[in-house]
């Protein structure tokens, strides 16, 4: 994207949505990279009163300096650039111990529970769209807007709904399956009708230093990648060895903690019975790791906690009591499978699949979209316990 007319569209496609007045006050999220960048820089340009805000999450110093880890000092430092650039105030809030709290600690623990979990998810749920969305009233803004590849739309009973975005390879509606319907009206995604070319082609025409940039590929606060060595600083408990054990009880080998291992894992079993074997349970108070064959990856149902609604009904209760259909997303990579929405006598919300589902982990997400209408988030929940297809 270079021509004068591009970057109109550009700007013209960020003013619709935002949706509010020419001058109203918007805070943009800015984690350094070149989407949150964009989205400023875009919204300046379109006539609003930007503010731009960046949270400072974890020890930055402690942390390894590597291309493509997000969340660095250097992000940081590029946000603060950017904002003198654009032209707009710029603050830099220090999270430090909420995002402890909240989101690493969490993770620590779920790991030790035999869960795999998506911190990602669990960031967006807390320190993003519940404590920023606070400052960002707390500064007089009217909205907020991030870099997140997802449309908001308004519905026909004028509610605000969630949609996957233009560009099917950058959507992150499934991330964002835990964002509530007051949130969701204050919050603004100026890059739904973008594709990523575009958006560097923006950076680049505006100058931007970090047009180039590469996108964060990492955990930000495991920017080596090796979330085992960050667990067992914080929880040295789960590097107690155990057994391997197959599903029909043999016992094939040890292990050197539950902490380093997911359901669905082939790799690193160091064990050989002459068929290929994945992992398909962890048991972490006996400190088993249970493996078997490919088809015990097969999942018929999962239960959900932590539920989030944004469908018609008025609550995921009332849709799971009807049995209401879903297409439902076990990982962000996986395409959503046909499925409904069930109700336990104990009040608990599962999800049943019509043909099964592979590799489903405790700890995950399952995000949930209409089948009718495919590109509408319905919302989710972290997945609890799942029930095996045999």
């Amino acid at each position: 994207m270079s021509s004068p007319s591009d970057m109109d569209a550009a700007i013209e496609s960020a003013r619709r949505a935002v949706g509010l007045p020419v001058g109203s006050r918007v805070v943009a999220a800015m984690s350094g990279g070149v989407d949150s960048t964009v989205v400023a820089a875009l919204l300046a340009r379109a006539g609003y009163d930007v503010v731009g805000v960046t949270l400072q999450l974890y020890d930055h110093g402690a942390a390894l300096k590597k291309k493509g880890a997000c969340c660095a000092g250097q992000d940081i430092h590029d946000a603060r650039l950017a904002a003198d650039m654009i032209g707009i105030p710029h603050y830099v809030l220090d999270y430090e111990s909420r995002f402890r709290d909240a989101v690493i600690d969490q993770f620590a623990d779920d790991y030790l529970r035999g869960r795999t979990p998506v911190p990602c998810i669990r960031c967006n749920q807390t320190v993003k769209f519940r404590d920023l969305l606070d400052v960002a009233r707390d500064l007089g803004a009217e909205a907020m807007a991030t870099g997140h590849y997802v449309r908001r739309a308004v519905g026909p009973d004028g509610r605000s709904q969630m949609r996957k975005a233009i560009d099917p390879s950058r959507d992150q509606s499934y991330f964002l399956f835990a964002t509530t319907r007051e949130q969701l009206d204050y919050l603004r995604f100026p890059l739904a009708d973008l594709e990523k070319p575009q958006v560097r082609g923006v950076a680049a025409a505006l100058g931007l230093k970090i047009a180039a940039k590469p996108d964060s590929q990492d955990i930000c606060f495991v920017p080596s990648g090796d979330y085992r060595t960050l667990i067992n600083r914080l929880r040295p408990e789960g590097a107690e060895a155990g057994e391997i054990v197959h599903r029909d009880g043999r016992v094939l080998g040890r292990h050197d903690g539950v902490v380093g291992y997911t359901i669905g894992q082939r790799r690193g079993l160091n064990v050989a019975v002459g068929e290929p074997l994945f992992v398909t349970k962890l048991e972490p108070e006996t400190r088993r790791v249970v493996v078997g064959p490919r088809e015990a990856l097969l999942t018929a149902a999962l239960t959900l906690d932590e539920v989030n609604w944004l469908g018609d009904e008025a609550d995921i209760v009332d849709a799971a009591r009807a049995g209401a259909p879903v297409l439902a997303r076990v990982r962000s990579t996986r395409p959503p499978s046909p499925a409904r929405l069930t109700l336990s006598d104990d009040g608990a919300v599962g999800v049943a699949f019509e043909t099964g589902e592979e590799g489903v982990a405790p700890g995950q997400a399952c995000a949930l979209y209409d089948p009718a209408d495919p590109d509408r988030l319905l919302g989710g929940g972290f997945i609890a316990a799942t029930t095996a297809a045999a």
